[in-house]
């Protein structure tokens, strides 16, 4: 699991005191910066690697104004030229929102997606998530 402290800044707060609900895919994101690394370790945008294709957020308790988060990042499955992640954010020991968000390897130049490398594929097989029989749905 990879995991990302997030400090929230009055910028991200909504009327009522609340972290905006537009803020949390940024924190997500921010969580899977060490998997861009991995990808396109120069950063460079005209080689990027990784491309999203689909996320779907689930709120599940309140985010404030004042108080670090963390954002909580585990691979859910590899495939071929994919990914699959699980992501949750906690703030105070609570969990607030878990999100699902799969990426693709994806050659920019060419259009096309491309086989996950296995040097990659190792590195990721280290941050796999095990999941209990118990555990329900999303």
């Amino acid at each position: 699991m990879y995991k990302t402290t997030i400090t929230p800044r009055v910028s991200e707060t909504d009327a009522v005191g609340h972290i905006n609900n537009t803020s949390l895919p940024v924190w997500f994101e921010a969580g899977r910066n060490p998997l861009f690394e991995l990808f396109t370790p120069d950063h460079d945008f005209a080689k990027w690697k990784m491309v999203i294709v689909k996320t779907t957020l689930d709120f599940t308790g309140q985010v404030y104004f004042g108080k670090d988060a963390e954002v909580h990042t585990w691979i859910e499955r590899i495939g071929n030229s994919s990914l699959e992640l699980y992501e949750e954010l906690h703030q105070e020991g609570r969990l607030c929102a878990k999100n699902r968000a799969v990426y693709v390897n994806f050659n920019l130049a060419q259009q096309h997606s491309e086989p996950i490398p296995d040097k990659i594929r190792a590195e990721l097989n280290k941050h796999l998530r095990e999941t209990s029989e118990s555990e329900e749905g999303f």
